[in-house]
């Protein structure tokens, strides 16, 4: 039986030359060999990722050349030297009200008006008896004129022989009663001038008026309410405040109390005006403290005084070195906050940003000037510190800046 048309097993192998003939397939494993390399490095890269320590920096800031730096920060308020909570001393109720808020008051300006009518009358009273007092007076000295008269004719006559010791002495006795008439009516004249005074004062307190220059802050009453004098519990009628004499009052920590001294020169920020820097003297250092909050008072006043500072504004304030001390202290490179730096020892480090890691470096630190400090030599402006330093934080450690 023939087998030529049955095909046989060794005819179904591939030829060697075949199978190298199909270059097509050599690339899946090279495909596969960069899909494992690539998985690599990424967990590599993840895992060096993941040891990265989270850190805050701040940028070191250059000093001005010849300018005093900052040795302490303080906060307070714009305070008035002169402001007064202008009130009645007496109680009444009110007429009359001619202040508002915001107007502008002279010294001696009236204010308010309280009702008076019953001040009026016993003014007119004590103004009737004046007048009859001074009435009464004017009578006597008449009586007297004439007595005077009688009396130089009656001694005439007594010289002469006509008239008698007697007639004599009767002229005279009503000449001396006259004088001492005259003497008790200028007392009684004078004692109701007294009283009169005194009831025209008290119809003076029946009107308000301002005590000084100012400008009138509050409204604090109006008509048809009853008022009283403040030290019996009553209200004012308006709060007038000298704006000429407006200061700074700032609480400093009795520990820095020392860097401040009379006549330093400071300089204020009103919260109002963040970019407004106003130039301040201190003006007094108030010489006792505050054992509650351990703090003493310090009061400055504006170099120059302009019209958007207002009483009660929230300051901050920053005071300067003197000009002795510009002229002593030696040139800084830049400024840094103080908890930027590391004390080891005798050294002070710092850890500037290189990177993705932190490099640490010596520095030459010069004065501290309240949350800040001279960096003399070891860094320069505009670069980049670590703050608030962890303690696990070490030379050439990966990083992560905050954001």
């Amino acid at each position: 039986m023939s087998d030529t048309g049955t095909p046989k097993l060794a005819d179904l192998s591939i030829d060697d030359g075949a199978r190298e003939s199909e270059p097509g397939h050599r690339w899946i494993p090279w495909v596969v060999i960069a899909i494992v390399i690539a998985v690599i490095a990424g967990a590599f890269l993840a895992t060096r990722g993941s040891n990265a320590i989270e850190v805050s920096t701040t940028t070191a800031r250059a000093t001005e050349s010849g300018t005093a730096a900052t040795v302490l920060n303080a906060s307070g308020y714009v305070e008035p030297r002169r402001r007064a909570t202008v009130a009645a001393k007496i109680t009444g109720r009110v007429t009359e009200v001619l202040v508002d808020e915001g107007m502008v008051v002279e010294a001696g300006q009236i204010l308010a008006r309280l009702d008076d009518a019953d001040a009026q009358r016993q003014a007119a009273a004590y103004r009737a008896n004046r007048d009859v007092a001074r009435a009464s007076l004017e009578e006597i000295r008449v009586n007297l004129s004439d007595a005077e008269r009688r009396l130089r004719r009656t001694r005439e006559l007594h010289d002469d022989g006509v008239a008698s010791a007697q007639d004599l002495d009767t002229a005279t006795a009503a000449v001396d009663a006259l004088r001492a008439q005259l003497v008790v009516g200028q007392r009684s004249l004078d004692a109701s001038d007294a009283q009169l005074a005194v009831a025209m004062q008290d119809l003076e307190n029946y009107t308000i008026r301002a005590p000084f220059d100012g400008i009138a802050v509050s409204k604090e009453a109006q008509p048809g309410e009853m008022v009283a004098p403040v030290f019996a519990g009553g209200g004012g009628i308006s709060t007038i405040v000298d704006m000429a004499s407006l200061e700074i009052e700032v609480d400093v920590n009795e520990s820095y109390i020392a860097r401040v001294t009379p006549g330093q020169p400071a300089e204020a920020i009103l919260d109002a005006y963040p970019g407004w820097r106003i130039p301040a003297t201190v003006r007094t250092v108030i010489p006792t403290a505050d054992r509650q909050k351990a703090t003493v008072k310090v009061r400055l006043t504006f170099d120059q005084l302009d019209p958007r500072i207002l009483p009660d504004m929230g300051v901050k304030v920053a005071f300067r070195e003197t000009t002795d001390e510009v002229g002593e202290a030696p040139q800084a490179q830049c400024l840094i906050p103080r908890n930027a730096i590391r004390r080891e020892g005798d050294r002070v480090l710092v850890f500037v940003i290189n990177g993705e890691t932190v490099e640490r470096r010596a520095v030459t630190t010069g004065r501290e000037l309240g949350n800040e400090i001279e960096i003399l030599a070891g860094v320069s402006p505009g670069t980049d510190v670590v703050v608030e330093i962890p303690d696990d934080l070490s030379d050439g450690q990966r990083v992560r800046v905050k954001t």
